[in-house]
């Protein structure tokens, strides 16, 4: 265990370097203070403005002066100097981590644990072993320890170690794990362009969606400059021209206006190539610097934080989602930090067992899932988490008697896609699902006017049908199609309000009818039919059958990092239809002004909402009430206790004369970054397979040391090794027992409507998920959608964030987000 450690705060000044990328700066400040001005002190510095400290330093406060020389970096022709302040900022101690782990009820002591994972990150930023890291949270990336090139956008995924202390019963653990992110190769930033516009822009002035294409891939991206001999200046992308170079013009110190060609010629004898380009602008709007593209090159170790399109992810996900060498190249890792035997360990007193952690797991056996009985399998237990629809029905198959598809796809003929209607009507009919043959002639739209096209193919079908409801669209989309899917989506659930299914154009000339059979699945789904229900529900949902249960899953999701303009999303769904359980409405909310907070705002109106829905449907009064609550990190569990447990008592109490709600209440993590692997080869499920096998949980030795929490794997791992997901029990007026809590979980994972295999969070989480992430696509802002931003509320007000239309009426008590 470690001694009590000391908070210190400061800050450099000086120099042009970002925050957090001051390690070298405190590395030499420590090398030349530590048996002086320290003390003999060695602190572990956070990367940003924090040190720590195994004991007091001999002052309060202090300024130091440190230069960094030419030689610590070859490109910097002269020294650097910067001013370094130290001051002490607070005490930590570790008495309450002792007491935690000797058994007495107390919270986490997330300050204790902070220092503890501060140490071990600096342990690895200090150890000599020839890598230099990029820390990126609690990872640890470095381009030597494993590399792959996507040569058709100029990117790399870089392989890295993750590594953070974690409270357990048995005692304080090291969680590591072999982790992966995504950096800009540093290429000549014309070959960046080339690669990310896959187009030769030699010879012709870009189009304004290559150029709002191109600004979007380099905006934000550090560059270097090639012109200026060994004086490598470097800055950052702030915009780019509109005109293109040959024409653009500057006023120099003296008055003159001058070309940027001119300038380049006059000043550094350098004749460009590339004047059809636009320049980079590497100052601001008001007072632009601009730079040639041919005279950039992309600064190294730079995170590419964009989005990548489907191919780039696969290509990228194969070299980094591989079964063999993960649990190997974990302990190579960690054996070669030698924690033990650095002097940050030493000075902290930490001792890291280099072993595997090895615990006790035990595996629940599947539900056995009902059919129609009509079917030729009219009940079947799933093996290794799967199942199919191979001579099997749909237990209530939905009727869709009129519906249209649109056709995205230029170069799939006509008489293709009626080929696949047909196929896919005829086989829903086999599997259950009412899918009448297509009425109406086949629509072709335009991936560049989704808007205006949708609605003419809807208008049009609606005028051939005579103002009959149309039940479904159907949509073909092309295999790559960007943001045509959510526009496509957006349209549909927001705009017109009818239910609609997409389908990749690989898809239409299939031969495989487990393909057709869950297609039809889905649109079962959607529609309001039920695929599967327990055959012994009273065995299957323990607690649940006992009495009516409404079922409640919530999530936070936020935009991503580079995007200012779109809300967090929250939403929260629920089950209707006791005791099956299979059926469940949604309510999605924007979370306000503010971004990235994790509590729901309005949670209690969204929790009435969905009781009411229950109450109509169900036709009956709940009586209990479970929530699993997903999206939320470790540190805001306290939070959520506090603030949303309360929301739910007032929405049940303010519909029920004051009654107090019996509430289970389960906080669901999946980003722990916790592995299991099989102790046993001969145990393994398959001999193909390298995982645990589906329904294994662990409740002992690496669970919460104080709460009642499981870890169980629901799932049949496919790449990689498997992540058990943590199920926290914050609260359970319902007296579970922990053998009850962890069977209807697992089972539940059975139940996903538009899935044939056990997924991996239980569905009501996993269904709040999605119609969060559906609510951000109704906010992305694509190219192919700049005319529908103006008519609809997805827009950006002036100096504030997107506003998130309304699912249409139509729509929100169906799953047509499954």
């Amino acid at each position: 265990m470690a001694p009590p450690g000391n908070h210190h705060g400061g800050g450099c000044r000086g120099g042009q370097r970002r925050k957090g990328g001051y390690r070298e700066v405190i590395s030499k400040l420590v090398s030349e203070n530590q048996h002086t001005e320290f003390g003999g002190r060695l602190p572990a510095y956070d990367g940003r403005d924090s040190l720590f400290t195994a004991g007091a330093l001999p002052f309060d406060t202090r300024e130091f002066e440190v230069t960094l020389s030419a030689c610590v970096d070859r490109r910097r022709m002269r020294g650097r100097k910067y001013k370094v302040v130290i001051k002490h900022a607070a005490a930590i101690s570790l008495l309450q981590l002792r007491m935690l782990l000797a058994g007495y009820p107390t919270d986490i002591p997330a300050q204790a644990l902070e220092v503890l994972d501060n140490v071990l990150g600096d342990v690895i930023f200090n150890k000599r072993d020839g890598m230099e890291y990029i820390a990126v949270g609690r990872s640890f990336f470095s381009q030597k320890l494993g590399c792959a090139k996507d040569g058709t956008l100029g990117v790399e995924a870089w392989k890295g170690l993750y590594e953070s202390i974690r409270l357990m019963q048995n005692g304080v653990s090291v969680l590591v794990d072999v982790s992966s992110s995504v950096f800009i190769q540093p290429l000549l930033l014309i070959d960046f362009v080339q690669k990310t516009l896959k187009i030769d822009v030699l010879n012709r002035k870009l189009t304004k969606p290559e150029h709002a294409k191109l600004l979007k891939a380099v905006r934000g991206v550090r560059i270097e400059v090639t012109h200026r001999g060994s004086e490598r200046r470097k800055y950052r992308i702030t915009g780019l021209s509109v005109n293109p170079t040959k024409v653009l013009s500057f006023k120099s110190p003296s008055g003159a206006t001058k070309t940027v060609i001119h300038y380049f010629r006059e000043k550094y004898n350098l004749k460009l190539k590339f004047k059809f380009l636009p320049c980079l602008n590497v100052g601001s709007e008001q007072k632009p610097v601009y730079l040639p593209i041919e005279v950039c090159k992309i600064v190294p170790r730079q995170r590419y934080q964009k989005k990548l399109d489907g191919s780039q992810v696969s290509t990228l996900r194969k070299s980094t989602c591989q079964f063999q060498p993960e649990q190997l190249s974990i302990c190579q890792v960690v054996e070669s930090k030698q924690y033990n035997s650095t002097k940050c360990a030493n000075e902290f007193g930490i001792v890291v067992d280099d072993n595997l952690t090895t615990v006790n797991a035990r595996v629940l056996p599947p539900p056995n899932l009902k059919f129609h009985d009509s079917g030729s399998e009219k009940t079947w237990s799933p093996m290794n988490g799967y199942w199919n629809m191979k001579d099997k029905k749909v237990v209530n198959g939905a009727k869709i008697r009129n519906w249209a598809c649109v056709n995205f796809c230029e170069d799939l003929s006509k008489n293709d896609v009626e080929q696949f209607c047909f196929k896919l009507a005829e086989m829903s009919r086999i599997t259950g699902v009412e899918l009448a043959d297509l009425k109406l002639p086949v629509f072709t739209a335009r991936p560049d006017q989704v808007e205006d096209d949708i609605r003419i193919c809807y208008q049009e079908a609606q005028k051939e049908l005579r103002d009959q409801k149309i039940d479904l669209l159907l949509a073909i989309l092309p295999d790559n199609n960007g943001s045509l899917y959510g526009n496509f989506k957006k349209i549909c659930e927001t705009d017109i309000g009818v239910m609609s299914q997409c389908c990749r154009k690989s898809i239409v000339s299939t031969k495989n009818n487990k393909i057709l059979a869950n297609i039809a699945i889905k649109i079962n789904a959607k529609a309001g039919g039920r695929n599967s229900v327990f055959e012994d529900a009273q065995k299957s949902l323990p607690v649940v059958s006992n009495k009516p249960t409404i079922i409640f899953g919530a999530h936070v999701t936020h935009p991503s990092a580079v995007d200012h303009s779109a809300p967090s999303i929250a939403s929260v769904v629920a089950s209707q239809d006791w005791y099956e359980v299979d059926k469940y409405n949604g309510v999605v909310r924007a979370q306000g002004q503010g971004q990235r907070e994790e509590m729901i705002s309005g949670l209690e109106d969204m929790v009435k909402e969905l009781l009411h829905a229950f109450e109509k449907e169900s036709n009956r009064k709940p009586q209990q009430l479970i929530f699993y609550r997903d999206g939320v990190s470790g540190s805001k569990l306290k939070q959520v206790f506090e603030k949303e447990i309360p929301e739910i008592e007032k929405a049940w109490k303010a519909l029920y004369s004051n009654e107090k709600p019996q509430i289970t209440f389960i906080a669901v993590q999946k980003r722990h970054s916790l592995m299991l692997f099989p102790n046993d080869n001969n145990k393994r499920h398959n001999a193909n397979m390298k995982n645990v096998e589906p329904g294994t949980v662990v409740d002992s030795e690496i669970c919460h040391p104080a709460e009642f929490d499981f870890f169980l794997c629901s799932y049949a791992g496919i790449k990689g090794p498997s992540h058990p997901v943590q199920y926290l029990v914050l609260r359970d007026d319902n007296n579970f027992t922990a053998d009850e809590l962890q069977a209807l979980t697992d089972n539940l994972c059975y139940t996903h409507a538009s899935s044939t295999k056990a997924t991996t969070i239980a569905p009501p989480a996993h269904y709040a998920r999605k119609l969060a992430q559906r609510a951000h696509l109704y906010l992305a802002q694509g190219p192919d959608v700049a005319k529908a931003a103006s008519s609809h509320s997805a827009t950006a007000p002036a100096g504030g964030l997107k506003q998130l239309p309304e699912i249409k009426d139509e729509l929100k008590r169906s799953m047509f987000y499954c």
